[in-house]
Formats: structure tokens, sequence, C-alpha cells
């Protein structure tokens, strides 16, 4: 019981996020704490211990024998806690919080006019703030703990970041009509003869279109490359430009009169939409009932194929 004495709960929450993360300016990040604070915290589970816990090894911070001992039986100490005391629930319509999410241009577009009606309507004191970034970047985020959620397209996910599909999305064509046959769209050599616009926040990284063409081996010729799919398509009237993108780009969106839709004429392979959080996220009720909403959105006939 002396020893109990000595050790608060804060303390244990600490050591717990120490070996989860085995970073202390990531445990400060997770436990909303300053980083002297969790380092002080560390230095006095270090001597409660009477073991280093963190050790650094080839630039980085290992755990400990005694460490690595001390993981299961804690994990399962605080759950049976928390169970004992009970979760906080989330209330959305008097949480006053702010969310750090990370998307690309394609993301805003299709996600955010719906998730910012939902929040005013039914929490009104969440606040977003949006960043932009690669995939490596957004991911990246998510590990230092400076994104609460990315979403994007990410083919690989480390260890310790979940993900949730959010829908499957498929490619359209878009060029100006008076370039265009009376009716439907241009056959494969007629398309791949054409100049094209390529919308990616780093050009020279893989798509799934120029994927598609390599498979085949053919190349197209890319006349412009820019990171904004916005404004992609008010690029194309009075052009014989070609620009290809995800339906969902243009759902809901005025497309201009003077453009014309149509199937690309290969078959490129859709892909999957998804939302990412660090695994650090999953106890926290907020998150979670932010990602329900933005599934259930995404789900939704108003993001549906245009």
């Amino acid at each position: 019981m002396d020893d109990l004495r000595r050790i608060d709960l804060n303390l244990m929450l600490t050591l717990h996020a120490l070996l989860s993360e085995r970073h202390v300016s990531r445990a400060a990040l997770r436990l909303h704490r300053s980083q002297p604070a969790v380092s002080h915290a560390l230095a006095q589970l270090r001597e409660i211990f009477a073991d280093p816990l963190l050790v650094r090894r080839g630039g980085g911070l290992q755990l400990s024998a005694r460490a690595e001992a001390l993981r299961e039986p804690l994990q399962q100490a605080l759950q049976q806690l928390d169970g004992l005391l009970g979760s906080p629930g989330f209330e959305p319509g008097r949480a006053r919080r702010t969310f750090r999410l990370a998307m690309s241009d394609y993301g805003a577009r299709v996600v955010l006019p719906a998730l910012m009606r939902l929040l005013r309507e039914q929490a009104p004191g969440i606040d977003l703030v949006v960043s932009q970034g690669s995939r490596e970047a957004m991911l990246g985020q998510l590990i230092d703990g400076e994104t609460d959620l990315a979403l994007g397209v990410f083919p690989e996910l480390p260890a310790e970041v979940c993900e949730q599909v959010l829908f499957e999305e498929s490619f359209v064509c878009l060029a100006d009509r008076g370039t265009l046959p009376p009716r439907g769209g241009l056959d494969f050599a007629q398309w791949l003869a054409r100049p094209h616009v390529l919308v990616a926040v780093r050009p020279g990284i893989d798509n799934e279109i120029d994927l598609a063409l390599g498979a085949l081996g053919a190349r197209r010729r890319i006349a412009l490359s820019l990171p904004h799919w916005g404004a992609a398509q008010g690029l194309l009237a009075g052009t014989d430009l070609v620009l290809t993108v995800a339906r969902r780009s243009l759902a809901g969106a005025r497309l201009d009169p003077a453009l014309r839709l149509f199937p690309p004429p290969l078959a490129i392979a859709p892909f999957t939409f998804c939302q990412a959080w660090h695994s650090r996220r999953e106890g926290d009720a907020g998150h979670r009932w932010l990602r329900r909403q933005l599934q259930t959105l995404c789900t939704a006939p108003a993001l549906a194929e245009c």
C-alpha cells in the first residue's frame, strides 16, 4: 500500500502514453500536456520503478525490459478503471473543440460542404482547421499528433494508423463539346492524341490514370499539371484539352454548358477514399463521433456519382 500512495492516476496515464508513443513530445500531445511536464513525470516514474523505462538507442527511444513487462498489465488496469468510472460521453451540441483535418483539394470539395452544414446544425461549438499536403506528409502529421484525422488515398499505412473506407471512386472525362463528335466522347486513339490536364499535388507521382496507360504501354502528353481540382474544369472551354478526374469532384458543380462529360476510353482502376487516424485517438469519444458523421455523409446521395 505504501507504494500505491506514491502513484497517482495521472502518472499512470502518462506512463501508458510514454510506453505507447515511445516519444516524449508525442506523449505530451496525446495527453494535452507540455513536454516539460511529461519529462518531469518520466523522471518521477523512473524513480518509482527504479528503472529507466525508456532508453535511447539508434536515434530513438526504446522500452526497457521492465517497461515491456509493464505494458500489458498497465493496459488492462486502465481499461478496468475506465469501466469502473465510466467513460465520459460526447454531447455534440455542447462540445467546444477544434479538430485538425488534413485533406487534398479534392477531399475539401467533396466532403467539407456537407460536413460544415452538419456541424453548424448539430455541433456549432466545433471548429475545424484544415491543412493540405502529400500522402506522406498527412501520415507524418497523424503520427506526430499534429493532425487528428486525414482524408485521402492511402495505399500503405504504418501499423499505428487506423483506416476506414468512406467510398470507392471512379473516373470521368471532360472536354470542350465543340472539339468532340456530335454524340459521345473520344475513342482511345483520339483521347491519347489530345493534350491533357493532370490534377496532382506533386507532379511525377503515380496516379491511377497513368498506371492504366502504362499497363497498355502508352503514355499521354500532360500539357498542364496543377494541384487544384476546383480550377481544372474552368481551363477547358475553348481549348482541345482533356481532363480525366474523379467523378465526385464534379458532383453538385455547375458544369459549363460549353463542356461535355464522357466515359474514359480505357479501363482505369477505381480508388478507395478513406479516413485515417492514429490509434491513440481510439478512446476519444468526440473523435469517434466525427468519424461516424463522415462515414454517414460519404454514403449519402449528395455525394454520389455525378
